[in-house]
């Protein structure tokens, strides 16, 4: 069993920046292909982005550029360096982990991007 723990969400103007992190318990973080997603009001949860165990990073086309994910295998933590945020933006982050059948999530934090 993973539990996943999400910080870092708040509200910022248009163009500022966040970094949100997901803490994850056990020891075997490491192995485990991690991914951020978001959910905006009355929209499908989407990709935001992912990293797998080995470090290979992919984005979803409308962060490109703005957004970076990372991992720290040493303090069990995965990140999401979030610049020149907009209000499309907005949503619930949430934190994931996966590998084979095992799937797990974070309850979420709210990022509010507005003026």
């Amino acid at each position: 069993q993973v539990q996943l723990v999400e910080s870092g969400g708040g509200m910022v103007q248009p163009g500022g920046s966040l970094r949100l992190s997901c803490a994850a318990s056990g020891s075997i973080f490491r192995i485990f292909n991690m991914g951020w997603y978001r959910q905006a009001p009355g929209k499908q949860r989407e990709l935001v982005a992912t990293i797998t165990s080995g470090n290979k990073t992919n984005y979803a086309d409308s962060v490109k550029g703005r957004f970076t994910i990372s991992r720290d295998n040493a303090k069990n933590t995965m990140y999401l360096q979030m610049n020149s945020l907009k209000p499309e933006d907005t949503a619930v982050y949430y934190c994931n982990a996966a590998l084979l059948k095992y799937n797990y999530w974070g309850q979420g934090t709210q990022v509010t991007v507005s003026s």
